[in-house]
C-alpha cells in the first residue's frame, strides 16, 4: 500500500462522463455499503451528477461531500464526494457527450493522479469515460492519451490474467517492437507489482510471437530475456507457443502471461470471460485500475446499468491495496 500506512486503504473513484453511465453505476457499487467494511471509498466528480444518478436509479442514499480524501474515513454510512467544483450546471446533459464534460473527466483524472502520487489515496478507480466528450474538450486525441507514461496495462478476467508489451499499434510494426529490452523490462515491472500486491512467487508465461514460438524474434528476442529473467531468481517460462498458453494459463500454470502485442491477448481474455473484467496498471506506486465497458449514453438516465464491473473493480483495488492478492484468490 502507497503512502501513509493505514488501517483501510482510501481508494477513489472517478465517476467518468457524467452523462454516461458512470455515475451510476460508481454510487450503485457503494449504495449498500458493503465495500466498506474494507476500505473507505470516495468518488472523484460532479455531486449533482451523482444525485441525478441516484435519483434515477431509485437508491436512497446519503451523499456527503468532502474536502480531503482522509475525510471519507468519517463519512458515517453517507457516499463521500470530493467535487472539485469544476462542472458548472447546465452545459452538460444525461446521455449527450460534450466539451464540457469532457474536460471536467480530464480535470478529475488529474486530481486522482496526484492524490496518488502524493500518497493522500492508495487507489483510484476510473469509470467510464466518453471518447467523443474527450476529443470535444480538446484535451485528448484518443483514449490511449490517458494512459500514464512509463505504465502497461493488465488485463484480468477471473484467473486469466495478461500484459501486452505494446498497445494499439499496427500489426506490421509489431515485430520491431518484441526487443529483449522490452520483454526483459516488462518482466522485472511485472514481478515487482505482483509482490506488492501480496503474490510474492509470481509464475510468468510468456507468449511467443510466431506460430507455434518458433521465429527468428522467439530465438533472438524472447528466449534471451527469459534466460536472464529466470537467471534473476525470477519464475518464467517461454517463449510457448501463442496457442497454448492462455489455456495454459486458465488452467493454472501461470499468474500472469506476457503477449507480445494487444490483440494476441485480448482475444483469448475476451474469449474466455469477460464479466467482472477489469485493467490494471503497473508501472505506478499506487493502485489503479479501470472497467472494461464504456459510457452507454443509450441507456444513461433509465437506473438499469449493471455495476457490476465496478462493483469488481472496487473489490479488486481493495485487495490489492492491502497486499491481499487478487479477489478470485481471496474472494
Amino acid at each position: 500500500m502507497s503512502g501513509v500506512s493505514r488501517e483501510k486503504p482510501i481508494i477513489a473513484t472517478v465517476i467518468g462522463d457524467p452523462g454516461g453511465i458512470g455515475p451510476e453505476v460508481c454510487v450503485k457499487a457503494l449504495a449498500d455499503g458493503a465495500l466498506g467494511r474494507m476500505a473507505h471509498h470516495l468518488l472523484i466528480g460532479d455531486l449533482e451528477a451523482i444525485r441525478v444518478a441516484a435519483t434515477a436509479s431509485g437508491l436512497n442514499v446519503r451523499l456527503r461531500q468532502i474536502a480531503r480524501p482522509d475525510e471519507a474515513a468519517s463519512s458515517d454510512g453517507a457516499i463521500a464526494v470530493l467535487d472539485p467544483g469544476n462542472l458548472a450546471p447546465g452545459i452538460w446533459q444525461v446521455g449527450q457527450p460534450s466539451a464540457a464534460s469532457g474536460r471536467a473527466v480530464l480535470a478529475w483524472i488529474r486530481l486522482a493522479e496526484q492524490l496518488g502520487r502524493d500518497g493522500l489515496i492508495d487507489g483510484w478507480i476510473m469509470a467510464p469515460v466518453d471518447s467523443t466528450s474527450l476529443k470535444l474538450s480538446g484535451g485528448v486525441d484518443t483514449l490511449d492519451d490517458l494512459q500514464p507514461p512509463g505504465t502497461y496495462l493488465l488485463r484480468i478476467s477471473q484467473n486469466l490474467r495478461i500484459v501486452p508489451i505494446t498497445e494499439h499499434i499496427s500489426i506490421s510494426d509489431v515485430p520491431a517492437s518484441v526487443t529483449r529490452e522490452a520483454v526483459s523490462q516488462l518482466l522485472a515491472l511485472v514481478s515487482k507489482a505482483f509482490a506488492r500486491w501480496g503474490v510474492a512467487a509470481v509464475r510468468i508465461g510468456v507468449a511467443g510471437l510466431n506460430p507455434h514460438a518458433m521465429g527468428t524474434e522467439e530465438v533472438a528476442e524472447i528466449a534471451p530475456a527469459v534466460a536472464e529473467a529466470r537467471d534473476s531468481g525470477l519464475s518464467v517460462e517461454g517463449p510457448i507457443s501463442p496457442d497454448a498458453i492462455f489455456r495454459q494459463a486458465i488452467e493454472g500454470r501461470f499468474d500472469v502471461v506476457l503477449s507480445m502485442y494487444h490483440d494476441q491477448g485480448q482475444i483469448a481474455l475476451k474469449t474466455a470471460a469477460f464479466e467482472g473484467a477489469c485493467t490494471i496498471y503497473i508501472g505506478l506506486n499506487y493502485v489503479h485500475l479501470t472497467v472494461p465497458h464504456g459510457s452507454a449514453m443509450d441507456i444513461a438516465g433509465k437506473g438499469i446499468a449493471q455495476p457490476s464491473s465496478m462493483t469488481a473493480a472496487m473489490r479488486m483495488a481493495t485487495s490489492l491495496c492491502l497486499g491481499y492478492g487478487f479477489v478470485d484468490d481471496h474472494g
